[in-house]
């Protein structure tokens, strides 16, 4: 506002405004509607510029923290989105979809999906500056319970995700000791009698330590078992680290990811070159790169790739958010949603090819003793009689005997015996059978990676090292959930990180004691299977619609060009608007018709069998399954209504510190009709407001773009809106 103008010098002798809006206007230049207003430091009079914009003073100055550099909030971004998925989940999708050709629709679905929803989600969180509730407020009140579902999502995840650091926990103290623990059976005794334990003789040595050692696992998840004290005390061991990692937000955090983000990089090289060395290591990586083409005709395979692109970049989580609007709000975010996905797919690879490496040992390993077992046997019958000598080649030695000279062996006394053969209980001991034994989870990390590892030299190291590795995957992606749901609430309320960050800490440890207890395995696949698939796929597509069709991809690929400095691709405009919403529709579609077809359970382990069986969940807890499905996705309804019929605030108030900083230094207060006129330079033109609903996004019918933003100045009784109308732009 000009310093001399009317308005200026009526101000300061504090008399009633009498002057009308036309008289003010007709002493001010004429205003230019060119620029959007999805930023809210972007002047309304000026042309979108063609270079990179100069940073806002106010960055600095709006109270907001800041990444101390680039490298912390690229690594940040890293260990939300590389977790322990990358290395237990992917490897399994692998195996399962037909080996190396799975790869090729998980990177086409990347590409359509992935980069294109992860920049939108970095774009978004750096324009508006705030968390995932305050983000989704701004862009549209009404489906402003976006980010509420987003913060329950990270909670029931934070829930469950922290007892697996907890179990890592577990194993990595475990792991100081030779022979690991895990190595062999416990030997019982019954006074002078030795035995091994039944249970793990009829398992195998690590698939009991995991159940009954670690886990003292029950039947049923209808028997609870009490608490598992040891799981306890690891659990609140998981909390107090995480605790420490985010107490003073980013400050903390960003240290803790220089290390959490970069050493599991350093133990997966060091796994690649010890697991090529080890024998068999190259049957299991050309075992996982022989691309089976026919699967990728298989619809569940394209279903399964889309799932995965969406959880291993932290979609909807809103982590992500939370993370990029800490950023400045020129840095170039397109370039780092590029980075940061690319990264992940490498890392998920990387992985991939250490486990097959080390699974590939392992089933050579397992492959030999098969053979050793049932020659054994085989003696055994030729010393008794049920064979005949003449069965043998003449050329086997029993002494050393090799899986070539086993499989001549087994073809011969099969064809011979005909269907007396069964009786034999002869295994045929093939190296393939034991490489497509698919395990994932907790099964791929608990039990066979750590079988693996009982035959490395110095396994005691090697155990350290992958747990400790574990640890840090867990403790990154812990940092993002809980960033995620502090950010948000921060933002709203105004309370000290560090309480806040403690209270969440502490409730959800208490909380976490579901988990801890001797069933508590049964509910941590239950919150993983209910929690978050269904409802995180509806959270992103709303994402998806409100900024690309009730925003509008055109004004906000205009609000891009003003941020970044250069307008991104047309292909983002296309695939925000058409192909990302297409594919989410059925990736959803593809997720009801699963869970209505695949009867609720899970796989209990039963200790008189001493093997997994299927149970299908009691009746309270498929409420408790439901409960978990709606208390996710109940925000989205509520708000809406509430908004509609106006029962709650639209939120679209509570902005940024910088944008409010800006307000109260350039703000006049002036009343002429219950409107008011808003200046921040002497270019700029105050404009005439209308009386509609102020928010911004194209709430109404006309065909000319009006975009409006309502700034409320809480403790000081004054409220200003400013109001831009002009074409729309061409992409």
């Amino acid at each position: 506002m000009r310093k001399h103008s009317k308005v200026a010098l009526r101000q300061q002798s504090k008399d009633n405004v009498t002057e009308s809006v036309a008289d003010l206007l007709a002493l001010e230049a004429p205003l230019d509607y060119k620029s959007s207003q999805m930023s809210m430091n972007v002047p309304p009079g000026g042309a979108a510029p063609k270079t990179k914009p100069e940073p806002s003073p106010d960055d600095e100055e709006d109270g907001r923290p800041a990444w101390n550099n680039k490298i912390e909030y690229i690594l940040a971004q890293v260990g939300f989105s590389v977790g322990l998925g990358n290395v237990w989940r992917f490897p399994y999708l692998c195996q399962k979809n037909g080996g190396g050709a799975y790869l090729v629709p998980y990177f086409i679905l990347l590409l359509l999906i992935g980069i294109p929803l992860f920049f939108l989600e970095l774009a978004v969180g750096q324009r508006i500056r705030r968390g995932s509730i305050g983000v989704w407020n701004y862009v549209y009140p009404r489906l402003g319970g976006i980010g509420v579902s987003s913060l329950m999502v990270c909670a029931f995840v934070g829930l469950y995700y922290n007892v697996i650091i907890g179990w890592s926990i577990f194993y990595f103290f475990q792991s100081f000791q030779y022979p690991l623990p895990w190595s062999e059976c416990p030997i019982r005794r019954n006074g002078t009698l030795a035995y091994l334990e039944p249970e793990c003789e009829r398992s195998s040595a690590t698939t009991y330590f995991w159940y009954r050692q670690t886990l003292n696992i029950t039947s049923t998840i209808d028997d609870s078992g009490g608490l598992n004290w040891r799981m306890t005390l690891s659990l609140l061991a998981a909390w107090i680290i995480v605790c420490l990692a985010v107490i003073k937000g980013i400050q903390s955090s960003g240290k803790v990811m220089y290390f959490s983000s970069l050493f599991p990089y350093v133990v997966l090289f060091c796994f690649l070159v010890r697991g090529l060395m080890l024998k068999g290591a190259t049957d299991g990586i050309a075992h996982m790169f022989t691309p089976k083409l026919e699967k990728m005709l298989e619809l569940q395979v394209w279903r399964e790739a889309a799932t995965q692109v969406f959880f291993a970049l932290g979609l909807g989580f809103g982590g992500v958010i939370a993370f990029s609007s800490y950023n400045k709000r020129d840095n170039n975010c397109h370039f780092d949603a590029v980075l940061v996905s690319v990264i992940n797919f490498i890392t998920s690879v990387l992985a991939t090819l250490v486990v097959f490496a080390v699974l590939g040992f392992k089933a050579n390993i397992m492959n030999e003793k098969c053979v050793v077992d049932n020659a054994e046997k085989i003696l055994g019958y030729l010393n008794t009689g049920v064979l005949s000598h003449d069965l043998i080649p003449p050329h086997v030695n029993f002494s050393q005997l090799s899986t070539e000279d086993y499989a001549e062996m087994y073809g011969v006394i099969k064809t011979v015996r005909g269907d007396s053969f069964d009786q034999l209980g002869l295994d045929a001991c093939l190296l393939e059978d034991e490489l497509n034994k698919a395990v994932q989870g907790t099964g791929l990390a608990f039990i066979a990676f750590t079988e693996a590892m009982i035959y490395f030299p110095a396994s005691p190291f090697w155990s350290v090292m992958f747990f400790f590795m574990l640890i840090n995957l867990g403790l990154g992606s812990m940092i993002g959930t809980m960033t995620g749901i502090t950010t948000p609430v921060l933002d709203t309320f105004k309370v000290r990180k560090e309480y806040l960050t403690v209270g969440c800490c502490i409730v959800a440890f208490f909380c976490g004691l579901l988990f801890v207890q001797r069933s508590g395995n049964y509910f941590v696949t239950m919150f993983d299977d209910y929690s978050a698939g269904l409802p995180l796929t509806i959270v992103v597509i709303l994402e998806n619609i409100s900024v690309a069709w009730i925003y509008g991809s055109k004004r906000f690929m205009q609000d891009l060009e003003d941020m970044l400095g250069f307008r991104p691709y047309s292909f983002y405009f296309y695939m925000w608007k058409y192909v990302s919403p297409f594919c989410l529709i059925i990736l959803i579609s593809a997720t009801l018709i699963e869970m209505a077809v695949k009867p609720p359970g899970y796989n209990a382990w039963v200790q008189e069998l001493a093997m997994e069986r299927f149970e299908s969940y009691p009746t309270w807890a498929l409420i408790m399954c439901i409960s978990l499905v709606v208390a996710a996705m109940l925000p989205l309804p509520l708000v809406f209504i509430a908004r509609h019929f106006h029962l709650i605030p639209d939120g679209s108030n509570k902005l940024s510190v910088s944008y409010k900083k800006s307000m109260m230094k350039d703000i006049s207060n002036l009343e002429d009709e219950s409107r008011f006129i808003l200046g921040k330079n002497p270019s700029e033109t105050p404009s005439p407001m209308p009386t509609h609903r102020a928010y911004l996004g194209p709430g109404n019918s006309s065909p000319i773009e009006l975009t409006t933003t309502s700034i409320s100045s809480h403790g000081y009784g004054t409220s200003s809106q400013t109001t831009t109308t002009g074409p729309k732009t061409d992409l």
